[in-house]
């Protein structure tokens, strides 16, 4: 999984050269199935080789340094990241861009993907867990993951009714949020589902489906963000969102719902 990000953020720097990837790995004095599988994310290359690469490419030191902490973590099967405003959504927003399908699962907040501006800073100055100084950071981010949605990629929201229902900022704020919902909705690719309050929950995740990869589970706590995609863990969550779907409301008794809220 970390792989992907891996590639993710190599690619660019390799193009940059100009060349294509067997030309670079003529240059460098390697098989092109060699740099093919350093690319993406399948070993075979040791730390020196990567660093080799990079000064041939020209990357900057920030590059370097990003690169050569997702180069360590290639072999781990989850990876968990603690929060740094905004590096700790970097990771997020990498996947977010690649996936064709995402599901999301809400109990405290509206997601972060659905989130407005004037919602997410009152977010972000309400929780305790998050420094003044880090609040436009925070939000900037939050909203720079909205240009996600291009058409690409299809949403699916579950959402807890205590949520829609709870005093975040002002009165105003939550009315205007609501009614971002209520237009968010209409997008062809978009389905949003509340779960009636009462109903069991679990804490708040997301499953990210790709084209060419595996799933990924990704699960946010008070400061860290853990990635999984193991198969035990994707089936885990899977089945947890089979038994949303059993009991969340119709997208249309949803839509009713947050009408009546905003009414």
């Amino acid at each position: 999984m970390v792989g992907r990000e891996f590639g993710e953020a190599l690619r660019p720097v390799m193009e940059r050269t100009g060349h294509s990837m067997r030309q670079l790995a003529t240059r460098l004095g390697w098989d092109h199935p060699k740099l093919s599988d350093l690319v993406n994310g399948k070993g075979g290359s040791s730390e020196a080789e990567l660093m080799f690469l990079l000064g041939v490419c020209g990357a900057t030191v920030e590059e370097r340094d990003h690169l050569l902490a997702l180069f360590n973590e290639t072999r781990e099967r989850g990876l968990l990241q603690f929060s740094a405003v905004p590096e700790q959504v970097r990771t997020l927003i990498a996947h977010e861009k690649q996936a064709t399908a995402i599901t999301v699962w809400s109990t405290l907040v509206v997601p972060g993907l659905l989130q407005i501006e004037s919602y997410a800073r009152a977010a972000a100055i309400a929780s305790p867990y998050v420094a003044p100084k880090d609040v436009e950071a925070l939000v900037a981010a939050r909203m720079r993951r909205r240009e996600i949605f291009d058409g690409t990629c299809r949403f699916n929201f579950f959402m807890y009714e205590p949520v829609l229902r709870s005093d975040v900022g002002s009165p105003e704020i939550m009315s205007d949020q609501l009614h971002d919902l209520l237009r968010m909705r209409v997008r062809p690719f978009i389905t949003l589902r509340v779960v009636p309050a009462g109903a069991h929950a679990v804490g708040d995740f997301r499953v990210m489906k790709f084209e060419k990869f595996g799933p990924v589970v990704y699960l946010e706590s008070v400061n860290s963000g853990l990635f999984l995609d193991d198969k035990a863990s994707v089936a885990l969550y899977e089945k947890f969102l089979a038994e949303l779907g059993r009991v969340a409301l119709s997208a249309e008794e949803s839509r009713e719902l947050i009408t009546s809220i905003v009414s």
